[in-house]
């Protein structure tokens, strides 16, 4: 592309580095947005900066938070002896809008995956375990995608948290092996919580890979 000014093409090489949006995408925004009002250009700089500064992970669950405790942690209405087990942040969403579940999350911020080094270490997993407990937590379901890494991680869990009172359940795997939760529809996500599985469905397989 050949720009007449160069303010265009770093803003357009900007809005470019963003995820799914190339460079004509990212020329139709900037276009747009030249044509917006300039309180609402400054009113949409203003939310991104804000949004960077002040967006924090919830000390508890790893959730997003605008500040300490996520609104689902601190919520009196949720179930908080039940905890959904989630790999990252867009599964949080993905679950929340389904409208069926009213427990606690865990976003773990990954899946185990020894081959990219990426081990306990790099994830919040002892931070479940201490949760589980101080909670008296009843049930854990663990909402992983259907993966060798996720089948790998949910493997690690249960056997983390054998001894400790607490029942573990898989979700049902309506989603397609090597699927991920997020571009999974919300009908199927929502069946497949209804109808979890206890973890030992999946951990007889599971021992086969690691």
């Amino acid at each position: 592309m050949v720009f007449s000014s160069q303010l265009i093409e770093k803003a357009v090489e900007a809005f470019s580095k963003l995820p799914g949006i190339g460079k004509k995408t990212a020329l139709r925004m900037v276009l747009h947005l030249l044509k917006e009002d300039e309180n609402a250009v400054i009113h949409f700089s203003e939310a991104i900066t804000r949004m960077k500064k002040e967006v924090c992970l919830c000390p508890d669950c790893n959730n997003i938070s605008d500040a300490g405790l996520c609104s689902i942690c601190s919520s009196p209405m949720r179930n908080k002896r039940l905890i959904c087990v989630v790999e990252n942040i867009r599964d949080v969403i993905s679950i929340e809008s389904t409208g069926q579940f009213n427990g606690l999350y865990h976003v773990l911020g990954g899946l185990l995956s020894p081959l990219d080094g990426i081990g306990p270490d790099q994830l919040f997993v002892t931070q479940l375990r201490d949760r589980i407990t101080r909670l008296e937590v009843e049930e854990v379901i663990m909402a992983i995608s259907p993966t060798i890494e996720g089948d790998t991680t949910l493997y690690y869990i249960a056997k983390m948290l054998k001894g400790i009172e607490v029942r573990i359940s898989g979700i049902a795997r309506g989603v397609s092996f090597g699927g991920e939760l997020e571009y999974t529809d919300e009908f199927t996500l929502s069946r497949a919580l209804a109808k979890r599985l206890p973890i030992e469905n999946y951990i007889n397989v599971t021992e086969a890979k690691v």
